[in-house]
């Protein structure tokens, strides 16, 4: 359908998202290799573009509002096609290069994927990888189709038709934002005092949402949600604005629990430890690239033994 409203800018769109991740315009400007008054004239551009106020500056520190917070949300799906859009078309232009496809969940797309393959191109710069983002079923739905080599998941297994194996260990938090009363507990909390409340949450078929109601139902518990996001980017912002209690992993919130955007909830009587898996299919063999990057990856986690040959 033809675009009715203005385009608002992809870059400052991708900058909106560092904001929302870093709780900072001056972290995400770094992230840019922008100035910090160049960053904030690209977000109140953006604001007019939209005509929505994404930020609150009234605490001299820059907060997503409600507004900015369902933006990140809806701008995954733009953010996500364009990187493919470039991935892909820098594979038109690397005549004789070798082209890896690769698909992973959000959480590890976002803070373990980019150092394996930063390692995977100082290593073999002949190799273009095309890397798709999505939750974990999404990704088990890309592998059994065939559209990638590699898949990396979050959650308690994969499926039989996928070989898989366990690349890193994880586990999952109760995070609040500081004025949250949970941020000032001195007693643990426990499974009926989680399952009581609303959280914010990823949607069904996330590895992390996956993880918290397995542990749940297996105390004959539930989850109740207060709001569904699809993206860690976009709970970590909700949280940290006062909207309520989010569950994430503990690798895309460490940096905002040093930093004190976010604290964790001490927790007691249940477990909500995962592990990470890579997957492949196991009627194709390994091209040599998705070996090396394998192998790559077990070097800087330690080798773990295939759960199914």
């Amino acid at each position: 359908m033809p675009l009715v409203e203005p385009v608002p800018d992809i870059r400052s769109l991708d900058l909106l998202h560092s904001v929302a991740e870093s709780g900072s315009i001056r972290q995400a400007a770094l992230r840019h290799s922008i100035s910090q008054p160049a960053a904030s004239m690209r977000l109140r551009s953006l604001e007019r573009a939209l005509g929505l106020q994404l930020l609150d500056r009234s605490h001299g520190r820059a907060q997503l509002t409600p507004a900015g917070i369902a933006v990140v949300q809806w701008s995954e799906g733009v953010l996500e096609p364009m990187v493919e859009l470039l991935l892909g078309t820098r594979a038109l232009r690397s005549d004789g290069k070798t082209h890896l496809r690769v698909v992973a969940s959000m959480t590890v797309a976002e803070y373990l994927v980019p150092g394996w393959l930063n390692r995977l191109r100082a290593s073999d710069p002949t190799v273009i990888v095309s890397l798709q983002m999505g939750n974990s079923q999404h990704v088990i739905e890309v592998m059994l189709r065939g559209d990638a080599e590699l898949g990396f998941v979050e959650g308690p297994h994969a499926p039989v038709e996928l070989a898989s194996r366990v690349v890193q260990s994880d586990d999952l938090v109760v995070v609040v934002a500081p004025s949250d009363r949970w941020a000032r507990r001195r007693k643990p909390l426990t499974a009926p005092e989680l399952s009581a409340t609303p959280l914010v949450l990823r949607e069904a078929g996330s590895g992390t949402r996956e993880v918290l109601e397995t542990s749940m139902l297996s105390l004959d518990l539930s989850v109740t949600p207060l709001v569904e996001l699809g993206s860690t980017t976009a709970i970590k912002a909700a949280v940290a604005s006062g909207a309520g209690a989010g569950v994430l992993s503990r690798l895309a919130v460490e940096t905002d629990v040093q930093d004190g955007r976010l604290v964790v909830v001490a927790t007691e009587g249940f477990s909500l430890a995962r592990s990470i898996r890579i997957v492949w299919s196991k009627e194709r063999p390994l091209s040599s690239s998705a070996k090396h990057l394998l192998r790559l990856i077990e070097d800087s986690t330690g080798p773990r033994h295939p759960e199914r040959p």
